[in-house]
């Protein structure tokens, strides 16, 4: 399918590795040009020459946490005018609610629900004027089902969930589009036990770790970066015009509702 936007413009937060690594990709293969952005440089640099060399598209990278006001500014000098969105960053770490002192709490809030917000002040207006954009915001299954010891990241992601559910119906009519990809498990770093930088995991434990981790979803296996940005990419095109302010679970059915 001719997702109808090649030419566009993206950013993409947190995209040298993972999920946002997937959406970039995708993003790259319908013909976007891409601003991409990690915390790590090589790893960033990395990802943007494949993107480069697989699909051919213009590809700038801005390096740092884009939680950082100064970021923020130069992922937007480099993209002024941008048609897609794509929020994404990483969530506090598993703790116990009664190990959060304010300045965590803070931090969480900022990272998962202040950010997001801050870029999408910045551009939706420019969206709406130009008659086309679409911002999709990264979350968690974890809105939807709370994880003990992930309450900042549910709590502070729900929070941009709610304050973008308003926003998303007022530049509808102007062909903006704001929706939230919600992902279950997901065969990333996160789900991954850590290992000396450049040491491969074992195989056999890989095949191991992802056979118990799947034990619960009912696909009985984990998801995949490319899947997730390929559905990310079709939320950011032109068929999806009609489509907003909506959570999309994309977890192999291990949510549960019939509505």
């Amino acid at each position: 399918m001719d997702l109808g936007i090649r030419g566009k413009k993206a950013i993409v937060c947190a995209s040298s590795k993972g999920l946002g690594r997937g959406c970039a990709m995708a993003l790259a293969e319908a013909g976007c040009d891409l601003v991409v952005n990690g915390r790590n440089a090589d790893q960033l640099a990395k990802t943007a020459a494949e993107l480069r060399e697989r699909f051919g598209v213009k590809v700038t990278e801005i390096v740092g946490d884009v939680s950082k006001p100064e970021v923020q500014k130069a992922l937007l000098a480099a993209c002024p005018d941008p048609d897609i969105l794509v929020n994404n960053n990483g969530g506090p770490p598993f703790r116990d609610f009664r190990e959060l002192d304010r300045a965590k709490i803070l931090e969480g809030v900022t990272q998962n629900m202040v950010t997001p917000v801050e870029l999408v002040q910045a551009v939706i207006d420019g969206m709406a004027e130009r008659g086309f954009g679409r911002i999709v915001n990264i979350t968690s299954l974890s809105v939807y089902v709370p994880i003990p010891g992930l309450d900042l990241s549910s709590g502070a992601r729900a929070g941009l969930t709610s304050f973008l559910a308003g926003v998303a119906r007022t530049v509808i009519d102007r062909n903006v589009t704001i929706n939230n990809m919600l992902p279950g498990k997901l065969d990333t770093d996160r789900l991954r036990p850590p290992h000396e930088a450049g040491t491969p995991e074992d195989p056999a434990a890989a095949a191991a770790r992802k056979t118990q981790a799947a034990a619960n979803v009912p696909a009985k296996r984990l998801g995949t970066s490319e899947e997730f940005g390929q559905i990310c990419a079709f939320l950011c095109s032109v068929h999806a015009g009609y489509l907003t302010g909506q959570n999309i679970p994309v977890d192999g059915g291990a949510y549960v509702s019939a509505f």
